[in-house]
């Protein structure tokens, strides 16, 4: 698999001079400069930095994904950032952090060309503190499955291998899961019954052999090892950055472990894996040029007043921070007037991205333009360099809309899978959980299901009619164009070329507040095995635990009454507890 491209408006790693007594130190290595030169470390002595209190910190960051996020958060819990020039620093490290993002086999390429596999593994074997993240766990093992067998640092026994879709559980494993965590642990002591956020194909399995590593398990289908330690190294599978306060307190208890928690997380309920309840955020510029939230009715953005202005509902940071507070699981962020010439030169959104990511510490999605294009200088871009700006900018997904739906129109058509589409190349680089399909069906009613090529299902309220049947018709260019395929043959057809995720919208229902499409999202949850967001439609609490009753959805999305706070997210939260619905609380 191959590494990220360095493109040439990538902004520079940022580099912070200590400025207090707590000193975080970066490592960024460039994937395309010439490869360091390095003998054996296994011999050479690993020694503390002498800093003034002891207390720098090394972030291994090999440039695939989102280390924003990261980032922030330990500037947020009062460390200062300073970047690394040369593996060296690794051996001189107080404490080491390894946020691998990506694909297993990038991050070992990486890490051996640049001569860092050396280096690490002399550091973890002498025992120095090291927090390694999502990858920078799978990397301890012996090898991963994915892409083929890739050999690891070979410091756990065990094979990486993907989860078992065969079971009905959807791959990736995306959400909230619950931690059954082990004595010992330290760094997991605040985090209780509550739920860590997950998003991963592969996993780890508990063994005999690696029983005495294994300081917290979850269960997806099977049990797997969720967080490891020994002595003062530390591993986990989820991510803290991405986990709220309690994310935060684990990032905490490593980077300080003698520090007192002033206010540990209340007691939390988490036994499995959660619904998800996303907030979603339709951005764009308003007549006088300034960048608000809106909500459309059936996609119509507009008041329906003698000026006909965009329909402001708030500034985006703002909102996104509160909804944070408010318990949001992820925050989605749609651009829907952005990139019509130039996408890298929307930088009021990447800053919205920038800004947010510096305070919400749970996932971020960002959509709206992700495609190639070629400036006015007859510069040619790639989806992939887009959407590459945006993970650095801080989101955690991407979501793509109408360049997926050309793609799959070429897939079905052609049944070759090119690799040059947006969606097989950004999945290809930053791994499918990083890529959400946004769909935007409409209604078509039928008499006879046989009447259309396309996959029809009966509905539960007739046509205006009396029309038993319906196909879903997939649209473009934000549902002003329709397209000859469903939604049912979108979706298989994403999946295959890559998507982790899809989001399902209905412009029908898109603003009416009568409740989700059911019979969509059935048809769409029982055609995939990833998961499926549900959105468009939602009113009142009930709308929620209905569509988690009578579907498939892993997650449902509200916008408009969030916005309007007509429907509160933690009315929504507490509402589905009461059902008995698995929620983040």
């Amino acid at each position: 698999m191959e590494a990220p491209p360095a493109t040439s408006f990538s902004p520079q790693t940022l580099a912070f001079r200590s400025a207090s007594s707590s000193s975080l130190l970066i490592f960024r290595s460039n994937l395309h400069n010439n490869h360091l030169k390095f003998k054996s470390f296994r011999n050479l002595l690993v020694r503390a930095s002498s800093s003034a209190d002891g207390s720098a910190v090394t972030l291994l960051d090999y440039g695939a994904g989102n280390v924003r996020s990261l980032r922030n958060a330990i500037r947020h819990l009062g460390f200062d950032i300073k970047d690394v020039q040369s593996p060296e620093d690794i051996l001189n490290a107080n404490r080491l952090i390894f946020p691998g993002v990506g694909a297993f086999a990038t991050a070992m390429d990486v890490l051996n060309k640049n001569g860092m596999a050396e280096a690490l593994c002399s550091y973890i074997e002498n025992d120095r503190p090291f927090l390694g993240i999502c990858l920078g766990l799978q990397v301890l093992f012996e090898s991963s499955e994915e892409n083929g067998l890739v050999n690891g640092l070979g410091l756990i026994p065990g094979v990486v291998q993907r989860f078992d879709s065969s079971n009905g559980f959807r791959v990736p494993h995306i959400g909230w899961n619950a931690l059954q965590i082990r004595e010992g642990s330290e760094i997991l002591d605040d985090v209780g019954n509550h739920h860590v956020y997950f998003v991963h194909s592969y996993r780890a399995m508990p063994s005999d052999k690696n029983k005495d590593w294994i300081s917290s398990t979850s269960n997806y289908g099977d049990t797997f090892i969720a967080s490891v330690k020994r002595g003062n190294v530390h591993a986990v599978q989820f991510h803290p950055e991405k986990s709220g306060d309690v994310g935060l307190s684990v990032l905490r208890r490593f980077l300080n472990p003698k520090s007192q928690i002033t206010k540990k997380p209340d007691e939390g309920k988490a036994s499995k894996l959660a619904k998800r309840v996303i907030a979603c955020l339709d951005v764009r510029t308003n007549d006088n040029g300034d960048l608000v939230v809106t909500k459309g009715d059936q996609y119509d953005v507009r008041e329906h007043t003698k000026e006909n202005e965009v329909r402001n509902l708030g500034k985006p940071v703002d909102l996104a921070g509160q909804y944070y507070i408010d318990g949001a699981d992820e925050v989605s962020f749609l651009n829907i007037t952005g990139f019509r010439d130039f996408p890298l030169g929307d930088l009021p959104m990447l800053e919205v991205l920038r800004y947010t990511s510096e305070n919400v510490f749970v996932p971020l999605t960002v959509g709206g333009g992700i495609r190639d294009f070629t400036d006015v200088n007859g510069r040619h871009y790639s989806s992939l360099e887009v959407a590459s700006e945006y993970f650095r900018s801080g989101a955690d997904k991407i979501s793509i809309g109408s360049d997926a739906v050309y793609a799959a129109e070429d897939y079905l058509r052609s049944g070759v899978k090119t690799g040059k589409s947006s969606l097989e190349q950004i999945s290809r680089v930053y791994g499918n959980q990083a890529v959400v399909v946004s769909i935007d069906p409409r209604r078509v009613y039928l008499k006879d299901p046989n009447d259309v090529e396309f996959k029809a299902t009966r509905v539960s309220n007739p046509g205006p009619n009396g029309e038993e049947f319906a196909w879903y018709q997939c649209t473009v260019n934000g549902g002003r164009e329709g397209r000859p395929i469903g939604a049912y043959e979108l979706a298989k057809a994403v999946e295959e070329l890559g998507a982790g995720e899809i989001l399902l919208n209905c412009i029908d229902c898109d603003g009416q507040g009568k409740g989700f499409d059911i019979d969509l999202i059935k048809l769409i949850t029982d055609a995939v095995s990833i998961p499926v967001i549900a959105s468009s439609g939602a009113g009142a609490v009930e709308h929620f635990s209905e569509v988690f009753r009578k579907t498939n959805a892993s997650a449902a999305l509200a916008a408009g009454i969030f916005h309007r706070k007509e429907v509160p997210i933690q009315s929504v939260k507490e509402h589905l507890f009461k059902e008995g619905i698995e929620v983040r609380i």
